[in-house]
């Protein structure tokens, strides 16, 4: 059983308790990354603390130490649990306060490391046949809310989002955002090749992945011309190939949205190729920070 950082401590997973004032439970009132540790080396570390403290300023909660010992913090809590392959789940939560929702009651946050093992998010036979998608009626936060670009605990609307999928039967969901343009999956972001040029949504109705822009980068480099366009589904299902990218998903084909078979049915050629590219960037000191 692993050992869990909770304010300070290390405690085994079984006594990482938060109290049931803490505004994070009450309310959402927190924020929290996916992260991926191959090989030894934790992937883009820097980049997900840096979209970490981004979240954090941007519900104006203020984080107890620097980024440079919450990565300390985090390369010791894989240490303490002697892992070198791990998925971890930093969080950070306003902290203990009334029932009431002004935080002034909140006097200190409360920070939480998880590292566990754990493969990708879909199980390995999916990722050889391809996932299926249904597009769902629960529709992403809108920006001038509480936008979908911050990492935020009220996860919500991907869960009512993904529940909707799972019940008809199908491997993930497919949002919309509320003027009707593709936004992301419920834990993924989304990719979409068309007559020879890959299109995905730009980082305003979508989650800024870590692995998105990962992917943007391998594109390139292969030499895939990438639009970042907003486009419905119209464009989804005429596509000739879909992937989905995230640090638990990593890079996922997509063969099947609404009944409807993208293609031939079959993960394509791009999406493989860039899946095996992205296997050949992780575990390395180039892209990692060592544990």
């Amino acid at each position: 059983m692993s050992k869990v950082y909770l304010d300070g401590e290390y405690v085994e997973e079984k006594d990482a308790k938060v109290s049931v004032f803490d505004h994070g439970l009450l309310y959402g009132d927190g924020i929290f990354e996916g992260i991926r540790a191959y090989d030894g080396y934790v992937f883009k570390l820097d980049e997900h603390l840096d979209r970490l403290y981004r979240s954090a300023r941007a519900i104006n909660l203020e984080i107890p130490f620097t980024e440079e010992e919450f990565e300390e913090k985090i390369l010791e809590t894989l240490r303490v649990n002697d892992l070198k392959e791990a998925y971890i789940r930093p969080l950070v939560t306003r902290g203990k306060g009334s029932l009431g929702i002004d935080t002034a009651s909140c006097k200190e946050p409360s920070v939480i490391i998880i590292v566990k093992e754990w493969e990708a998010l879909y199980g390995p036979e999916l990722y050889e046949k391809g996932l299926t998608m249904l597009t769902t009626s629960i529709r992403n936060q809108p920006i001038d809310g509480l936008p979908p670009t911050v990492k935020h605990l009220n996860y919500l609307t991907n869960v009512l989002a993904f529940m909707q999928a799972d019940v008809w039967g199908a491997d993930e969901a497919l949002m919309l955002d509320t003027h009707g343009n593709v936004s992301e999956g419920s834990a993924d972001n989304i990719f979409i090749y068309r007559k020879g040029i890959v299109h995905t949504p730009p980082v305003t109705n979508n989650l800024p992945g870590i692995t998105r822009a990962t992917i943007v980068d391998l594109l390139g480099e292969l030499g895939y011309p990438l639009k970042e366009d907003h486009f419905g589904l119209g464009e989804v299902m005429t596509a000739d190939e879909v992937m989905l990218c995230g640090t638990a998903a990593e890079v996922a084909p997509v063969v099947e949205i609404d009944g409807r078979k993208i293609d031939d049915g079959k993960p394509g050629p791009l999406c493989l190729e860039v899946k095996e590219k992205f296997g050949e960037v992780t575990g390395k000191p180039e892209t990692g920070v060592a544990i």
